[in-house]
C-alpha cells in the first residue's frame, strides 16, 4: 500500500503527536510497549523450549544414539553379525556395541548406585570433549582405569588418582555362598554431560574390562545406532526390527524418553497457545489508541476532506499510523528477545542471588545450564501474527475516520 507524499506526512504526524496530545502519546507508547513485550516473551519462552528439546536430544544422542537394539535376556550372543547387519541398513550413519549395568561403587566408606558402561575404544574418545579432569586416554583395556561423571565424583568425594571399588553382586560361587565380586579401578578421568542423571551415575570403562568385570565373556548388551535423521529413526530402522523379531528389541530415542519429550511438547504448545493472547492484547491496545486518536483529529479529518482528501486516503493514513505501531513494537521485541536470549544466564544467576532461590536446580531440570535454540520458522511466525493483527486493530478506526461526514463536524464550527 504506497502512499502519496501528502499522506504520508500526515501519517507522520499522527505517529509523532504534539505538545498538546501527550495523552494520545502515552497511549501510542504504551501500545508499542505491550507488543514488544508480548513478542518478546513468545520469542523467549518459545526458543527456550526448543532449547529444551534440543539439548536433552544432543546430550541423550551423544551418550545413547538415536537407538538401541537390546537382546532379550540382555546378552546379544551375536553381536557382530548383528552390528554388521545394523551397519549395513541404508540411513544408519554408525552402531557399536555398548555393555550397561546398573551396579555399586564404594570409596572411603561411601557407597552409590552407578551405571557401569563398557565402551570401545572409539566411543570412549568420543567423550574426551566432555572431560573437565584428568585424560580419557588412559582409559586402556586391561588397566582398569576408568572415567566418572563430575556429579559422582563429587558424591563419594573422589577425584583422578583415586581408587573406587566396583561391586558386582553376581560374584564366584562358594561353599558359604556368592561372594560379590569387587574390582578396584583407578580413576583416570572425570567427565561433565551436562544432564544431572548422567553425570551422577555414570562410571566409563573399556569392553574388554566391562566383560571381565561382569563374567560375561565375549558378550554384549546392546548396539547403540545413530542414524541420518533422528526423527525418521523409526522408519530407518524398521527393517532392523523385523530381521531380530523374536531375538532382540528396537528401541529408539522417542521410545526411551518418551514421557519426557511429550511433556515438553505439551507444554511448548500451551505456552505458545497461552502468550499468544499477549499479542492479541497488545492488538487491542493499538485500537484503543487510534480510536483515541481519530476521535481528537475529527476536525482535521473534516478539513482534508473538504480540501479534497479521499476517503481513501483517510484510509490508508491511519492504517499507516496504526500498522507502524504494531511494526515497530514488533522490531523491538526481537530485539529485547534477542539481548535476554544472550544473556539467559547471566540473569537466571542474578534473579537466584537477588531472591536467595536456586532456580535452576539440575536435579530437577536436568540440565546444569538454561538452553536455548531459536528456530526461524517460528521467529518469522510470531513476526507475522503481531503483523496481521496489528494489522486488523487498525481497520476499524481507519474505516472510522474515512467516513467521517465534513458537514456534520464543521456544522458548528
Amino acid at each position: 500500500m504506497l502512499l502519496s507524499p501528502f499522506e504520508w506526512t500526515i501519517a507522520k504526524r499522527y505517529l509523532l503527536p504534539g505538545k498538546g496530545e501527550a495523552f494520545i502519546a502515552l497511549v501510542a507508547s504504551i501500545s508499542i510497549g505491550v507488543v514488544m513485550l508480548s513478542v518478546a516473551m513468545l520469542v523467549i519462552v518459545m526458543s527456550v523450549m526448543n532449547g529444551f528439546r534440543a539439548e536433552l536430544l544432543d546430550k541423550i544422542v551423544g551418550l545413547n544414539g538415536h537407538a538401541i537394539v537390546q537382546a532379550y535376556g540382555g546378552r546379544l550372543d551375536d553381536w557382530e553379525n548383528v552390528l554388521e547387519e545394523v551397519r549395513a541398513t541404508p540411513g544408519v550413519v554408525d552402531a557399536s556395541p555398548l555393555i550397561e549395568q546398573p551396579l555399586l561403587t564404594s570409596f572411603n566408606g561411601r557407597v552409590e548406585a552407578v551405571l557401569v558402561r563398557g565402551n570401545t575404544d572409539q566411543d570412549i574418545a568420543e567423550l574426551g570433549s566432555k572431560v573437565v579432569a584428568g585424560d580419557i586416554a588412559r582409559l586402556q583395556a586391561g588397566t582398569n582405569t576408568v572415567a566418572i561423571g563430575s556429579r559422582l565424583a563429587q558424591n563419594i568425594g573422589a577425584t583422578v588418582g583415586d581408587t573406587i571399588t566396583i561391586i558386582n553382586p553376581q560374584g564366584r560361587s562358594t561353599p558359604f555362598g556368592t561372594v560379590p565380586r569387587q574390582v578396584g579401578y583407578t580413576i583416570g578421568a572425570i567427565f561433565e554431560v551436562g544432564i544431572y542423571d548422567y553425570d551422577g551415575s555414570f562410571v566409563v570403562m573399556p569392553m574388554a574390562d566391562a566383560q571381565t568385570l561382569l563374567l560375561i565373556g565375549d558378550t554384549v548388551g546392546m548396539i547403540e545406532v545413530t542414524v541420518t535423521d533422528p526423527d525418521e529413526v523409526e522408519t530407518i530402522l524398521a527393517p532392523v526390527q523385523e530381521s531380530l523379531a523374536g531375538r532382540a528389541i528396537v528401541s529408539d530415542w522417542k521410545t526411551i524418553n518418551a514421557s519426557l519429550f511429550e511433556a515438553l511438547q505439551v507444554e511448548r504448545v500451551a505456552m505458545a497457545f497461552a502468550l499468544s493472547f499477549m499479542v492479541l492484547v497488545a492488538a487491542f491496545n493499538i485500537l484503543s489508541s487510534l480510536v483515541m486518536l481519530v476521535r481528537a483529529k475529527t476536525r482535521d479529518i473534516a478539513i482534508m476532506r473538504t480540501m479534497g482528501a479521499t476517503r481513501k486516503s483517510l484510509l490508508k493514513i491511519f492504517v499507516t499510523t496504526g500498522f507502524t505501531v504494531g511494526a515497530i513494537g514488533t522490531i523491538a521485541g526481537l530485539i529485547l528477545g534477542a539481548v535476554v536470549l544472550f544473556f539467559r544466564q547471566p540473569i537466571v544467576e542474578f534473579i537466584g542471588a537477588v531472591t536467595g532461590q536456586d532456580l535452576w536446580d539440575p536435579q530437577v531440570r536436568f540440565l546444569s545450564t538454561l538452553p536455548a535454540r531459536a528456530n526461524p520458522v517460528e521467529i518469522a511466525l510470531i513476526v507475522l501474527l503481531a503483523l496481521a493483527l496489528s494489522f486488523l486493530a487498525t481497520l476499524y478506526p481507519a474505516l472510522k475516520a474515512s467516513s467521517t461526514d465534513p458537514v456534520q463536524v464543521l456544522r458548528y464550527e
